[in-house]
């Protein structure tokens, strides 16, 4: 009996691109093994969020991710911009791929410090948070990979104020 293609196993995240008032947007340094770095890298530079729990909805698992990475409690529905969703073998260590929701939080810059000790936050394969410039992560050229690959033309418009009324589809 042919049951035709297997559907595939996605983890499913809801990111949040934190920009405070000067700018700068707040990512976290994930390390081997996690499912945002890919076969063959050691180091992503992505947005803040995580995994989409059974039965949860993604505003739920984005509030839960904040409070838990950097402390940052959010009230208001932040309006979701992108959506990213790469099905590629090996992307993501134990799925067949991933699908990223990212929503726009405006902030006063703040000290990322969540309820996650250090320990676990290592755990969670997190080894730093850095408020990063545009400029400098159009410019950046070091080993470290950016998630979406190529965040920094995506944030341009987010920074310049352009937030779209739908979410943009992204790339790798």
């Amino acid at each position: 009996m042919n049951r035709g293609p297997a559907t595939p196993r996605l983890r499913r995240a809801a990111r949040a691109l934190i920009l405070a008032e000067d700018d700068h947007v707040l990512l976290c340094r994930f390390s081997l093994p996690h499912p945002a770095v890919p076969t063959g890298a050691t180091v992503v530079w992505a947005a803040p969020g995580g995994g989409i729990e059974p039965g949860e909805l993604p505003l739920e698992a984005l509030r839960r991710e904040l409070h838990e990475e950097t402390g940052l409690v959010i009230d208001a529905d932040p309006p979701h911009v992108w959506h990213q969703e790469v099905v590629e073998a090996g992307h993501a260590d134990g799925y067949d791929g991933v699908v990223n929701d990212y929503f726009l939080v405006r902030t006063p810059t703040f000290d990322p410090r969540g309820a996650l000790s250090d320990a676990e936050l290592a755990a969670e394969h997190i080894s730093a948070m850095r408020w990063w410039q545009h400029a400098d992560i159009a410019a950046y050229d070091g080993p470290d990979l950016f998630s979406p690959r190529d965040l920094a033309t995506p944030l341009a418009a987010l920074v310049a104020g352009d937030v779209p009324c739908a979410p943009v589809e992204l790339g790798l």
